[in-house]
């Protein structure tokens, strides 16, 4: 299936802006404390939000895609980023500790079982712990799709995106020199970690400013500069991760334990031009589960805030709200 939107901007589609009924820190171990705060009905539908990055943080705009009516809405920053603490730390920071996590916040807030939604990384975490919780995942609503491949990192720090935006391709790749520009994950790596804060904050900057310029179809890639905490945090956070393939024991984990969401109704948004995460990913992905939608959103890229991939959202949200029953909530 495909849509194409109308011209609406992306706030025309979700719901009115909302404030937290509840917000806390909850002590997840290792040091990390991590925010958390629930929106929306006290007694509704439970949906939990996974953010992008990793290291990206929530936002308020995330509340917005759940009718407030209906929806029991948790949000949280992970590990490191956000509001939550250590910011921008690495240190017990794994993808298996955000999966332990989200199964503590979900326990903490006596939450028997939720949908899960996430995008971009957030739709990868939103996977894997599917696939090591089945029984606690009602649905996923997830939106472009990231698998933690070598082939989709290769795509995007490889210079396959490159190819289509070579000027922004050679910014980045400029600041690191000749004979380290083989592997770029790497070379930005040793400068992220330096020790030295303004050569941290300098190429954390130019990371973020990468990913940023390329997320929407509209801007053209131009892009603001991200401000230097949350820069710093977010290049660190996905660095770290990426370097290590998310800590998963194979290269195409998440396709191989497909069957584990067998029983788990999902739907699949995904921009046509997403130049970030290549709409390959959805696609095979969806091919092997058969209870998943998948809609592509013509003239949509990556980024949350493009109209299409809203409004489609929304209407996802909204359809499950409908279908509670089957959900089993």
């Amino acid at each position: 299936m495909e849509n194409v939107p109308s011209q609406k901007s992306a706030v025309a589609y979700l719901y009115p802006p909302l404030d937290p009924f509840d917000q806390r820190i909850v002590d997840v171990g290792d040091g990390h404390k991590v925010y958390v705060e629930q929106c929306g009905n006290p007694v509704g539908i439970p949906v939990v939000v996974l953010h992008g990055g990793p290291g990206g943080g929530c936002s308020p705009a995330m509340r917005r895609y759940f009718d407030p009516a209906k929806y029991r809405i948790v949000l949280f920053d992970q590990r490191g980023c956000g509001r939550s603490r250590p910011h921008a730390s690495v240190v017990a920071n794994t993808t298996w500790h955000l999966v332990a996590d989200i199964e503590l916040i979900r326990v903490t807030l006596g939450i028997d079982r939720w949908i899960v939604f996430g995008g971009s990384w957030g739709a990868t975490l939103a996977l894997i712990y599917a696939q090591t919780h089945p029984e606690n995942v009602a649905a996923l609503a997830l939106r472009g799709v990231f698998l933690m491949t070598q082939g989709e990192l290769d795509w995007f720090y490889g210079g396959g995106a490159g190819r289509f935006w070579p000027d922004l391709w050679q910014r980045f790749v400029q600041l690191v020199p000749e004979d380290e520009r083989g592997n770029l994950i790497e070379a930005y790596h040793k400068r992220l970690f330096s020790g030295d804060m303004m050569t941290e904050t300098k190429y954390a900057r130019a990371w973020a400013q990468w990913e940023n310029a390329l997320a929407a179809i509209d801007s053209d890639g131009v892009t603001g500069e991200s401000p230097a905490d949350y820069a710093r945090a977010f290049a660190r956070l996905e660095n770290h991760y990426f370097q290590h393939s998310g800590w998963l024991d194979s290269d195409h984990q998440i396709l191989a334990r497909t069957d584990r969401l067998a029983n788990i109704p999902g739907v699949i948004v995904q921009g046509r031009y997403d130049m970030i995460c290549p709409p390959l990913s959805a696609y095979t992905l969806a091919q092997q589960w058969p209870l998943a939608k998948l809609t592509f959103v013509g003239r949509a890229g990556h980024a949350l805030s493009e109209p299409g991939i809203s409004a489609e959202l929304v209407r996802a949200m909204d359809g499950f709200a409908a279908d509670k029953t089957r959900l089993r909530l």
